[in-house]
């Protein structure tokens, strides 16, 4: 499972009314931006990602 991947599930996991539009300039990305369809995040696997900063300078 790459980052993307977890980028993209958690956007198909926020609803029906948020659709994801990934770019994909090479073949492969376009298959592992596919593969994020078939992950299924848990609700601990959503609360985790929920508890992370909200932006990179959060930590200072």
């Amino acid at each position: 499972v790459t980052a993307a991947q977890v980028a993209l599930a958690w956007v198909l996991a926020q609803g029906p009314q948020v659709v994801p539009v990934p770019g994909a300039d090479r073949a492969h990305w376009a298959a592992e931006n596919a593969g994020a369809a078939r992950l299924r995040l848990t609700a601990g696997d959503l609360a985790e990602i929920a508890s992370l900063p909200a932006a990179v300078g959060a930590w200072d």
